[in-house]
């Protein structure tokens, strides 16, 4: 792979965001995960560690009120958890709300881009639930608008969406995660009384989307892996219902935790790994049909704004990785991925360098 491109005079992907913005929103994740972590240390219970496919998990093992023993997921083992569960443990105090929204405004203030309201309240009850601690994934335009502001930048473009897309693993995928967490993602969002209803299939059986009739602004896709039948995936455990998609694994076999910021505030979600989102989105933009070239450019939009993240900030070889992960897995996945490629280059010549 290289990346000997002449970024002199190139179109502007994005922008990179000031250092007091930076700070500002590191600041608040750093706040989200403590109130995360705080609320369950008020529970009677203890942190304890795991070890799973070869990696170090932290969970709090604690008590519910009917009395059946619970282990709420934290996070994987790092220097950064471990410093606030220390903290949480010395200072037993809930961040305020207010505090938060505070942050997430100065965020906003100082250039991190954010997310509509509604939008935002859809994502935060379903926080509020448990469905990111229950291996969900924000995946989609909301995912690459928080990757923006993690990675310190502010995309151009190719950011604004009616959809919310959320993906789980559901029964293919091992999760880190206690076995017996259970939520229901209906009753979450029925509770916001947004006139959000869930589409009924042909077959009679509740599908995997929900939709306002009235308000063609919204709408959610809950999606998952392909399965042999293709059939939607049933979740009892999670009140939900899941589409299968194909390709849909590979994004979700890594994931990232962030903030997502709105005026109202900000919740910490999962979010696939960004240099695997990029090339997720070539392997889409190459599957789509001639009638998607609307939803193909923007796929493409937002792979180029990450190839050229990462070619700039000299991090190709994650890129690299990533891309060497899907182009063995098969003809499938090579022809796509190459497809998506070549349009990618197509309308971003100065990514034309670009080799593999």
């Amino acid at each position: 792979m290289s990346s000997n491109i002449p970024w002199v005079n190139s179109p502007r992907l994005f922008n990179s965001l000031s250092l007091s913005a930076q700070t500002a929103y590191a600041e608040l994740c750093d706040q989200l995960s403590a109130q995360k972590i705080n609320l369950l240390g008020h529970l009677p219970g203890s942190f304890q560690r795991m070890t799973k496919r070869g990696r170090r998990y932290v969970y709090y093992n604690y008590r519910d009120m009917d009395g059946s023993q619970r282990m709420a997921y934290v996070g994987p083992e790092s220097d950064r958890v471990e410093r606030l569960i220390q903290k949480v443990q010395k200072e037993k105090n809930n961040p305020a709300l207010d505090i938060i929204r505070s942050q997430a405004k100065a965020c906003i203030a100082l250039g991190c881009l954010s997310t509509l309201s509604k939008h935002f309240r859809v994502v935060n009850r379903l926080n509020q639930y448990g469905f990111f601690m229950a291996g969900a994934t924000l995946i989609g335009t909301h995912a690459f608008l928080g990757m923006g502001n993690a990675l310190g930048v502010a995309w151009s473009s190719a950011h604004r969406t009616n959809d919310i897309d959320f993906a789980h693993a559901g029964k293919n995928v091992s999760l880190a995660l206690g076995a017996n967490m259970k939520l229901s993602v209906h009753d979450a969002l029925t509770s916001l009384e947004m006139g959000l209803l869930p589409i009924t299939e042909f077959s009679g059986k509740t599908g995997a989307q929900y939709r306002n009739p009235s308000d063609p602004e919204l709408r959610l896709d809950f999606l998952t892996s392909l399965n042999r039948s293709g059939e939607v995936v049933t979740m009892p455990d999670l009140g939900l219902s899941l589409q299968p998609m194909k390709f849909m694994e590979y994004s979700l076999e890594s994931s990232l935790e962030l903030a997502l910021i709105s005026n109202e505030g900000a919740c910490l979600v999962n979010i696939p790994l960004p240099e695997r989102y990029a090339i997720h989105k070539l392997i889409v933009a190459g599957e789509r049909p001639v009638n998607e070239v609307v939803k193909s450019n923007k796929d493409i939009a937002q792979a180029a704004a990450l190839f050229m993240y990462y070619l700039q900030s000299n991090k190709e070889d994650q890129l690299y990785q990533a891309w060497e992960d899907a182009i063995v897995r098969g003809p499938g996945w090579s022809g796509r991925l190459k497809k998506g490629l070549a349009k990618m280059l197509m309308s971003y010549p100065i990514l034309e360098n670009f080799r593999v």
